[in-house]
């Protein structure tokens, strides 16, 4: 379009739009938009007044006594009326200091609840996936006495169109499901509950999964940024860090190469023989030979033969889907490794499940982890917040909300190159730059092939040293995606968080490795 045939086809919309028809039509999008905001209103009708609960919890080193507090905070739009209630559960010690450290979580997705963490890592209550309740079939809640909560007050969000946070309509909704929306109504929220409860001497953390690990660093610009809020550091529970690595990579050397250890990982879990000095191993082999293989000419005769089995023999695939794909196995992993009529998840590669589809030559299953037990996470919560909280509403709690993922707006547009361009490492830099005391905590599973470990560790290494020394950190533990659901794994990152909050020490460098940590 030519700047010359803009002013035509203005004064074209405007003659259509002044015909008798167009002003009915405009007048019926106006009761609609009022309708569906009517019913976003009467939709906050079912929330209740905020919960406040008193509660006591016993740990190994001592007795915690806090406060609960379940409810809403409400954001406005500039005209001052409210376009969203945002749900938060809130943990503070009774009687605790105003300047004790403050720490918000969120989940991911995007679309995803904070029961996740809240439930799974660092509330006071902890829903286990062991004996009758391995599947999540027969949830009961057990007092956590790994909580954060020993070393700071809690926040846990639910944003909007997750939990029990709603907008008051679709249009209002819509501002709230993109990267720099969403970043910004967390940090008005996140300015508004320290306001309402004097707590702006307290140290602000945020810590975030999945893609919450990517919102934690787009919320902390915006708290200083928008907010005027200085935080005092992010911990990123198996992050998204750069969508280049996850989104239309399947032919990247460079991306295949940071998923291949946690590819070797999930293989030798499912061989019931790990060991952190093979995955180092595999580090190796994928940053150099599998690499250059990958990025050069294909290696012909016994030369591809002997590539081939040695990738074959690291993931527990066939040399023949190896030497198919070239070495570019990551599409083909969740089906094929699994074995004969058994699957994998991305989620947590070293176990399988039965392939419900056996037959079709790609994986079509529901995730046996996000899709399967983990779910068990909502109703638990929704049941805990009525029973234990006092908060009791009619209106259902929305885990894992896939309109919201569906409806998301990356960097203007939505999926495809949007996604491939998401990063945080900017983020990260100037942070760090211009906050001298943040400091930053990156947690992964070895089996998550989903959010690699080694794609964190390479944003990580790729940090100035004069930013990152002493100030960054690349925690490992057993397990995949939501590691914590192991027990061991929860409590060693229990004791890696309490650290990272309360030693003064520098943190370890990510260039030096981790220690192996086996239960």
């Amino acid at each position: 379009m030519t700047m010359r045939t803009i002013p035509i086809l203005t004064l074209l919309l405007l003659a259509l739009f002044a015909q008798p028809g167009f002003s009915h039509d405009a007048a019926n999008e106006a009761g609609r938009q009022a309708s569906s905001s009517s019913a976003g209103r009467g939709l906050f009708g079912l929330l209740p007044a905020d919960s406040v609960t008193e509660h006591v919890l016993q740990t190994p080193d001592g007795t915690l006594r806090y406060v609960a507090t379940a409810g809403t905070v409400d954001l406005r739009d500039q005209d001052g009326q409210v376009s969203a209630k945002v749900f938060y559960t809130s943990y503070r010690l009774k009687d605790g200091r105003k300047d004790r450290p403050l720490t918000f979580a969120f989940n991911g997705g995007p679309g995803a609840a904070s029961a996740y963490l809240h439930l799974g890592l660092v509330g006071p209550k902890i829903l286990p996936f062991s004996g009758e309740n391995a599947d999540g079939s027969q949830p009961v809640l057990q007092d956590n006495p790994q909580s954060w909560l020993a070393f700071t007050d809690l926040v846990l969000i639910d944003p909007v169109g997750t939990g029990w946070s709603r907008a008051t309509g679709e249009d209002e909704a819509r501002r709230y499901f993109s990267v720099r929306q969403d970043a910004e109504s967390l940090a008005k929220v996140i300015a508004l509950y320290v306001q309402a409860n004097d707590r702006l001497p307290a140290p602000k953390f945020l810590l975030g999964e999945s893609y919450g690990g990517f919102r934690a660093a787009k919320v902390a610009q915006a708290m200083k940024n928008s907010q005027s809020m200085i935080p005092a550091g992010i911990i990123m529970v198996s992050p998204l860090m750069e969508g280049r690595f996850l989104f239309g990579a399947e032919n990247d050397p460079l991306a295949a190469a940071l998923q291949f250890p946690s590819l070797a990982a999930a293989e030798l879990e499912r061989q019931n023989r790990f060991d952190v000095e093979q995955v180092r191993e595999a580090e190796q082999f994928a940053m150099t030979d599998y690499l250059v293989a990958l990025a050069g000419a294909w290696p012909n005769g016994t030369a591809s033969n002997d590539f081939d089995q040695r990738v074959a023999a690291w993931t527990g695939l066939p040399q023949t889907l190896v030497a198919r794909t070239r070495g570019f196995v990551g599409d083909v992993y969740a089906k094929q490794a699994g074995g004969a009529s058994r699957i994998v998840s991305p989620y947590d590669a070293g176990t399988t499940v039965a392939d419900a589809y056996p037959e079709a030559p790609y994986s079509r299953n529901d995730d046996p982890v996000l899709e399967g037990y983990t779910r068990a996470y909502g109703s638990a919560f929704a049941a805990y917040a009525r029973d234990s909280l006092g908060f009791r509403t009619e209106m259902t709690y929305s885990l894992l909300n896939e309109e919201v993922n569906r409806r998301w707006e990356w960097n203007g547009g939505r999926g495809g190159d949007s996604r491939a361009t998401a990063s945080v490492a900017t983020d990260l830099r100037d942070l760090l730059s211009t906050i001298p005391s943040f400091r930053i905590m990156v947690a992964h599973g070895y089996s998550d092939i989903l959010t690699p470990y080694g794609m964190s560790r390479y944003v990580l290494d790729h940090l100035p040293t004069s930013l990152a020394e002493g100030r960054t950190s690349l925690k490992l533990y057993r397990g995949g995606h939501m590691f914590y659901t192991r027990d061991e794994d929860r409590k060693q990152m229990f004791a890696d968080a309490k650290a990272f909050y309360i030693d003064e020490a520098p943190l370890s460098s990510p260039h030096d490795g981790d220690p192996a940590r086996t239960p």
